[in-house]
């Protein structure tokens, strides 16, 4: 009955969306609608300007060769949030739910996975309620020409809440206790956190409303976290919740998933980074 409520919340948005306009899609200048403030870009590796990154087309930003979704599909792009700023300052801490900031570069970052999905057309953007990921959501959606939905904001796809272990770093915790924890062992689950299992539960309920929603041959954004992409994409990909942890996701990468309605999923490409100049950015304890 929840996840009926929520794909009915998710469908009423959706019938909300203004139809189409075939011809301006076709033959309209893609418009520049990205926000008016400005942020400097730090850490460049290249002479590339905040108002270079601001004025790229989707057109310059080469990605994985995809296949328009069948129509009796329904796709997905995973999108994790940009760098931010650990908490814990040269001291890399875990921080997990906790509402921590986009650096400057993350920001950039997230402005450039936006870009990228700037050339889909799609029917819903979905997000964590966290703002570093909800910062990210609101980039995608500016750059959708016909969307004017508002981003969904879904409590199922905030970050693994790291309970007790928030403020410290892996040293402290002790790399025992990590290795148990990423091997899915609930039995060190820290005070007042989650463990892997539940998180990927509560993750794929939220998924599954979202793709109850969407129409058939429909596409929609999540922009999340890491581990949440994780749980999303090893579902996919059939790898055990015990084994999720190696799986790379890199800061605003973009994710492809197919939902089949035989039930099979299609993972067209995992953690493609759209290269716009930016220096690689810093990942650490999450």
């Amino acid at each position: 009955m929840e996840r009926t409520a929520r794909a009915l919340f998710i469908f009423q948005i959706l019938i909300c969306v203004t139809v189409r306009n075939f011809l301006a899609s076709s033959f309209a200048p893609i418009a520049n609608t990205v926000g008016a403030r400005r942020y400097r870009l730090f850490r460049m590796k290249s002479s590339l300007s905040a108002k270079d990154l601001k004025n790229l087309s989707s057109g310059k930003i080469i990605g994985p060769e995809i296949p328009s979704v069948e129509v009796s599909s329904k796709r997905l792009f995973l999108v994790r949030h940009g760098e931010v700023i650990n908490p814990g300052g040269d001291r890399p801490v875990y921080y997990g739910a906790l509402d921590v900031s986009l650096s400057p570069l993350g920001e950039a970052e997230a402005k450039a996975a936006a870009m990228y999905l700037e050339q889909f057309d799609l029917d819903l953007v979905v997000s964590s309620p966290l703002s570093r990921a909800v910062y990210g959501a609101e980039q995608v959606l500016s750059l959708q020409k016909d969307l004017d939905t508002p981003v969904v904001r879904m409590e199922g796809f905030k970050e693994l809440d790291r309970g007790s272990w928030c403020g410290k770093t892996k040293e402290e915790i002790g790399l025992e206790a990590m290795a148990k924890f990423d091997a899915c062992d609930e039995s060190v689950t820290p005070e007042g956190g989650e463990s892997y299992p539940f998180l990927k539960t509560r993750v794929l309920e939220d998924r599954d409303a979202v793709l109850d929603g969407l129409p058939a041959g429909g596409t929609a954004a999540i922009v999340s976290h890491l581990q949440v992409t994780r749980s999303m994409l090893s579902d996919a990909l059939g790898i055990p919740t015990a084994k999720m942890a190696g799986l790379g996701i890199a800061t605003a990468s973009v994710t492809c998933i197919d939902y089949n309605p035989d039930g099979s999923q299609t993972v067209h490409f995992q953690s493609f980074k759209p290269d716009v100049g930016l220096e690689k950015s810093v990942d650490g304890a999450n």
